[in-house]
């Protein structure tokens, strides 16, 4: 079979060109760092009425999963690779449909679904759905905290363990936000989620007390930086959101 490894500012892929509907790989193992490929998760493009393609997307624990927002990048750019697009895409995942933009740098401008509704449970935490669920704190200095056992906390307490949740750690800098996710099915810390700087970038804008009109929010995550647009209308919610970032080949093969 053969494959492609894509990483979107750390977040990395295996990619398969499923159009021929012939995959009967075990996910898990060919996302095993050790023993296969090595991927944070598994996306398979297929062919689908109506739309450039369908992205189907798994974590690494071999489970289908929720909108993955770098996923949804670098699957955009192994499409253009592939010659199914030029400079457009319009596809379908799990969450419904996508457009998206790819630049001669590699820059992909992926739009995301709306977001009606954003839970305050405190000025420092918030939980919102932006295609996969996230939780969202704020806190002073996000390189001091110890990940793993705070985001178990949260992902494993009463109200989250049937489904599960994304965590988001969030420190305010100048004219930036620094984050670092935990990520269910993953079960561990990744260098980038997409879903969760959108999360991250909405919050935000509802904690500095949600003004209506067009924004841009610059993050940094473990893996590099990114950027987050979105409208903002009382009543109405977040329209015209976007993921904005590198999404680049790392190497193909066969196993």
């Amino acid at each position: 079979m053969k494959f492609f490894k894509y990483q979107g500012t750390g977040n990395d892929f295996v990619i398969i060109d499923n159009r021929n509907q012939q995959f009967n790989h075990d996910i898990k193992a060919l996302c095993d760092r050790r023993f296969g490929i090595g991927a944070d998760g598994l996306m398979l493009l297929e062919s689908e009425e109506k739309y450039d393609f369908r992205m189907v997307y798994f974590n690494s624990d071999g489970n289908e999963s929720t909108m993955c927002g770098n996923g949804g990048r670098c699957v955009v750019a192994f499409a253009k690779s592939l010659g199914i697009i030029e400079d457009t895409a319009h596809f379908i995942a799990i969450d419904g449909p996508h457009k998206a933009s790819i630049d001669a740098h590699g820059i992909v401008a992926l739009g995301m679904l709306g977001v009606e509704d954003i839970e305050r449970l405190n000025e420092s935490e918030y939980v919102l759905d932006t295609g996969s669920p996230h939780y969202v704190q704020f806190i002073e200095d996000v390189n001091s905290i110890n990940i793993i056992p705070e985001a178990h906390a949260i992902r494993y307490g009463d109200r989250f363990a049937k489904e599960g949740i994304n965590v988001n750690f969030v420190e305010e800098m100048d004219e930036i936000l620094k984050v670092r996710t935990y990520e269910r099915g993953v079960e561990g810390e990744t260098l980038s989620c997409g879903t969760g700087v959108t999360a991250v970038a909405l919050a935000y804008h509802q904690k500095r007390h949600a003004k209506e009109g067009s924004f841009s929010q610059k993050l940094e995550v473990e893996g590099g930086n990114l950027e987050v647009s979105f409208e903002f209308h009382a009543g109405i919610g977040y329209r015209e959101i976007k993921l904005i970032g590198p999404a680049e080949i790392v190497f193909q093969g066969e196993i």
